[in-house]
């Protein structure tokens, strides 16, 4: 009877301690998170059509785009918002390419659009900063040239904009491109591109639409942004020491103007997808590098209690290492006596407390893209990739491990290793690191056989 006691007590123990740090930093989060946006839906009514159409300029950092650059002026003439109300800033940052030859042409063929080409040699936030002082209309919407806007993305922001006056600025819904997932041929990457998709989805109908309901917004996208003129004019402007210009922003109008930041869920940019697990490494690095900046520039001497900013990095990375822990424990756990299927069970009911998680957040975004019936086909399809999401989050967070590493030792650039870089760069200091040993250990030799 005793020994049954004690098992049980030590299997109590062992569930309670292996499921803590998931159950605390991702399990109830989402529950408590499901229940918000459920509730912000069923309240959500409409915003009003706009009784008049404000001028908004648009401004498009251009660096060698020659590829993607009229794609993305032609989802601004074919948005639903009217084209005269519109100015476009192309802002050129030392492209080598035929970018202003796409430019010319197409002035010339659509002459009625108010298009201005400048340029610049001083990096990207300089280039958006000029752009700031040269642009006209009430409202400044920022957008990357590699993606395409919504049909209605423009009127959804302005209307937003009007029917709220408390927000300053608003981050749009970012989404990779559902025809060019459609139209990769190799499987293993349009699996992967579905994916991330999906993971998209979750990080702004639910991740940022939650933050949103409590001022807490910690990036607006770079690739899609909106703010009032009178409100970004009165920050520092983009600031030129961060490889996360976008989040340097976000922090200017919340920490020193106390203005509000939201997101408009129905404005959607489309970017590209993923070409390889090579960019997806690259990209995770530099936005963990950039909020980890970001964060450093803005110290905050408050309580803890009171401090958004503290909440989210002691989550996001001091719990990152206790989870590193979490995970390098599965082969310990192999040494103290635990029988191997015991652990497999455990691994199975964290990964379904994920999936249960993903399916949450699964359905309320499937409750937000109602009012576009082809994205939600599209999304609400894949269902079964809820079911994949936690294996991708798994290896995105190794990836971002990589980039907190990398910010402590390698200087701010916007250039980061790549994966296959990074390997070779680990193969070459094991092979050094063995041939020191091997030095270590002939030497020891050679002192044994002369006695020396």
């Amino acid at each position: 009877m005793l020994n049954i006691l004690e098992k049980m007590s030590s299997q109590i123990v062992f569930w309670s301690a292996w499921i803590i740090i998931p159950l605390i930093m991702e399990i109830i989060p989402s529950f408590f998170g499901f229940l918000v946006l459920l509730r912000k839906r069923l309240k959500y009514s409409a915003d009003p059509e706009l009784l008049y159409n404000p001028e908004i300029s648009i401004i498009i950092p251009v660096y060698n785009s020659a590829d993607t650059l009229e794609m993305c002026i032609n989802s601004i003439v074919e948005s639903d918002y009217p084209i005269d109300k519109i100015g476009i800033l192309l802002v050129n940052n030392g492209s080598k390419d035929h970018s202003f030859d796409i430019y010319k042409r197409y002035q010339e063929e659509h002459p009625e659009i108010n298009m201005k080409w400048m340029n610049s040699k001083q990096g990207k936030s300089k280039a958006l900063n000029m752009a700031l002082f040269n642009s006209k209309g009430k409202y400044i919407i920022h957008i990357d040239s590699d993606g395409i806007l919504h049909a209605n993305a423009l009127s959804n922001l302005i209307k937003r904009f009007e029917a709220h006056s408390n927000i300053h600025c608003m981050t749009g819904t970012i989404l990779t491109n559902p025809d060019s997932i459609d139209n990769t041929l190799k499987f293993t990457k349009r699996l992967m591109q579905k994916i991330e998709f999906f993971e998209y989805a979750q990080a702004f109908l639910a991740g940022r639409n939650f933050e949103a309901e409590w001022n807490n917004i910690f990036t607006m996208s770079g690739a899609f942004s909106a703010f009032r003129k009178s409100t970004i004019l009165k920050t520092q402007l983009y600031n030129t020491e961060t490889v996360c210009e976008d989040t340097h922003i976000t922090f200017q109008v919340r920490r020193l103007l106390k203005k509000r930041i939201d997101i408009c869920e129905n404005a959607i940019f489309f970017v590209e997808p993923i070409e390889s697990m090579d960019t997806l490494y690259v990209q995770r690095q530099r936005w963990q590098r950039g909020e980890l900046e970001v964060a450093h520039m803005f110290p905050d001497k408050r309580k803890f209690s009171m401090n958004f900013m503290t909440k989210l990095l002691l989550y996001d990375h001091t719990f990152a290492f206790p989870r590193m822990i979490w995970y390098f424990a599965l082969i310990c756990l192999t040494f103290m006596n635990y029988p191997f299927s015991f652990i497999i069970r455990s691994v199975v009911l964290i990964y379904f407390l994920y999936c249960i998680s993903s399916f949450l957040s699964y359905l309320n975004i499937c409750s937000y893209l109602k009012w576009d019936g082809r994205l939600r086909r599209f999304y609400a399809r894949k269902f079964i990739l809820i079911f994949c999401l936690p294996i991708f989050n798994f290896i995105v967070y190794w990836f971002r491990m990589a980039g907190i590493i990398n910010s402590i030792k390698i200087q701010s650039q916007w250039k980061t290793k790549s994966f296959q870089e990074e390997c070779g760069t680990c193969k070459q200091i094991m092979k050094n690191d063995f041939k020191m040993i091997g030095v270590v250990v002939n030497k020891i030799r050679q002192c044994i056989t002369t006695g020396k």
